[in-house]
């Protein structure tokens, strides 16, 4: 089926059910960025593939809620569906919920998958609709046009060990106790994938480019459970959770454990899907806050930091020697968006301990570079030769950690325009890692350090600065991010965000550099302590497209002690003509 006729046949259920509106949340029961294939609802229904948005089908109207990241991407991908992109966050563009006011009658009924719903937009829906004598119900109704959404997988769920993790289970277990007795709750609640594998020191593949699995844990006083696919679990990870006294049940029985619960404070996040809510609202008293070991998790101990610069070096001169090949070779050989991307993948694949990709590589060539979150298709990808500039931004996932990275360059001949921004962008990434900031400070608070010589001159970017990123885990991670949004999390030490400023100008060209940078102490002084920034990513950038003079002494000083540690890091591992090439890219601007 069409995406238009597949919200014809939902509107035929809606009308089965007398529904008036129906919302596809791009959600999974564990509440995922990245989904499972059998839980990308709202990507089947409407053909558009990015990683946030959301529809909402009425009677006679649909529409798709979606950021900046995805203005370009989205109306080629909705083109035919009948399905309207309303831009999330511009102004003009209706909240969602007032906008199914507006389209329903009074008296109406909406609906929504609770297990694909978290209970934060629930309460805020139920709040808004029942104001206006509009009801709210939970009815899954793609479950009845959806036929052939496929089962989860089979992959083996294996031990992540402590070794890399550099904190136990049972440590962990106890960390997580001490919270719930500071908060009084008697039984926690973790339904997030990456928060469950965290927990458990456990890695999984049940969700593309996410090294993690499908599970529910629940910890009580004195008893904690995994649910999941037990016929999947390793024998070293069985034994693992039985030496911290983890009990493993089936998947399945998750709900039915939920249902014993009697008389207690149980601590869940509000971002959790409200069936979870459903099923214990009737004899307990709910803590709603964020999984204690979200904030755990984000603040890496040494284990983990040390994990992720030694996958530096090796994602860097994977880099390095993807970089020599791109550009030596495009327009001497055949080559596509999408047959780079495979090709640099195999350049990862050559380094040790690498278990794929953290992300689809986004490889943009000329103006499908403005395209942010551009995913080229193994057929009909553009074709890519020595002309113009190309945005490539890509990820590997190795056992000791994960990284993020972006590099734009010309391929060819390119505007003074187009080098000016490069160099405007490269300018916010150097200011941001240069920072130095009093405890206390939230990503907001720096956000527009990296902005600051793009807005100087009248432009910005719509998406964040930087997000978190896991430890052989997502690559999106919470609860820190570097974005102009009010996010109350400090940033702390030992967490490792992304710094990667842009600019794009549609229909010409994308440009974004990034690079990963880890919170660490500076100094104390007279009024507290201060905190800087490590920059964990290894791989030059390209001085051919940079206007020295747009650049300060200082920025010019840093770019060059950068490329110098890029020299001490990669050159061991170069050699012939490419450590030729890598030496003349790191000299001194």
């Amino acid at each position: 089926m069409t995406s238009k006729e597949k919200v014809a046949a939902l509107r035929e259920e809606m009308q089965k059910n007398n529904v008036d509106a129906f919302i596809v949340y791009s959600a999974d029961p564990h509440m995922s960025e990245y989904l499972p294939r059998e839980w990308q609802e709202r990507a089947w229904l409407s053909g558009f593939l990015g990683s946030a948005g959301f529809v909402v089908v009425t009677k006679d109207k649909a529409g798709l809620w979606t950021d900046g990241r995805y203005f370009t991407q989205a109306p080629i991908e909705l083109d035919g569906s009948g399905i309207d992109l309303f831009k999330d966050g511009m102004e003009g563009t209706p909240n969602y919920i007032d906008w199914i006011i507006s389209e329903i009658p009074e008296n109406g009924k909406v609906a929504v998958n609770a297990m694909a719903t978290s209970h934060a937009n629930w309460e805020l829906l139920t709040q808004k609709l029942n104001a206006k004598n509009i009801t709210l119900t939970d009815l899954p109704l793609l479950k009845e046009i959806w036929k052939d959404r496929g089962t989860p997988s089979k992959n083996p769920i294996y031990v992540h060990p402590v070794e890399r993790a550099g904190k136990s289970v049972s440590d962990k277990i106890a960390a997580i106790r001490q919270k719930m007795e500071e908060q009084e709750a008697t039984v926690h609640i973790i339904s997030s994938l990456d928060d469950v594998a965290w927990t458990l020191n456990l890695r999984g593949s049940d969700v593309e480019s996410n090294p993690v699995f499908l599970g529910y844990v629940v910890i009580t006083k004195n008893e904690a459970f995994l649910f999941t696919d037990l016929e999947k679990m390793e024998v070293d990870a069985r034994k693992q959770l039985d030496e911290a006294w983890v009990k493993m049940k089936p998947y399945e029985e998750f709900s039915n454990c939920l249902k014993e619960f009697k008389n207690e404070k149980v601590l869940v996040s509000p971002t959790a899907n409200q069936s979870i809510f459903e099923l214990l609202k009737e004899d307990n008293q709910f803590i709603k806050a964020a999984v204690p070991g979200n904030l755990m998790k984000a603040q890496k101990n040494e284990a983990e930091l040390q994990g992720f610069r030694k996958v530096m070096v090796r994602d860097g001169v994977a880099m390095v020697k993807f970089l020599y090949w791109l550009t030596h070779q495009a327009g001497k050989e055949a080559m596509t968006e999408y047959s780079i991307g495979e090709k640099l993948r195999g350049f990862r694949a050559e380094g040790e301990n690498f278990v794929g990709e953290s992300f689809g590589s986004i490889v943009g060539y000329k103006d499908n570079g403005a395209i942010m979150h551009y995913s080229a298709k193994s057929e009909g990808s553009r074709e890519v030769t020595n002309d113009s500039s190309i945005l490539v931004d890509s990820g590997g996932q190795y056992l000791e950690g994960t990284t993020d990275i972006t590099r734009t360059f010309a391929l060819g001949p390119v505007s003074e325009d187009f080098k000016r921004n490069s160099t405007l962008v490269l300018q916010g990434l150097i200011r941001l890692s240069m920072v130095k900031f009093p405890k206390g400070t939230k990503g907001v608070h720096l956000d527009a350090i990296a902005r600051l010589p793009l807005w100087m001159e009248g432009k910005d970017f719509n998406h964040g600065t930087g997000h978190g990123v896991g430890s052989f885990m997502n690559v999106h991670e919470g609860p820190q991010n570097i974005r102009k949004d009010l996010n109350p999390q400090d940033l702390l030490p030992g967490m490792v965000c992304s710094n990667e400023p842009g600019y794009y100008l549609e229909g010409e060209y994308g440009i974004r550099h990034e690079n990963l940078i880890a919170v660490k102490e500076a100094e104390k002084t007279i009024h507290g302590t201060f905190y800087e920034f490590e920059t964990l990513t290894f791989c030059p950038f390209f001085k051919d497209t940079i206007v020295k003079e747009i650049l300060a002494e200082n920025e010019i000083a840093w770019l060059n002690a950068y490329h110098s540690t890029c020299e001490e890091k990669l050159a061991p591992f170069l050699e012939g003509a490419v450590k030729e090439w890598f030496l003349e890219m790191v000299s001194p601007l």
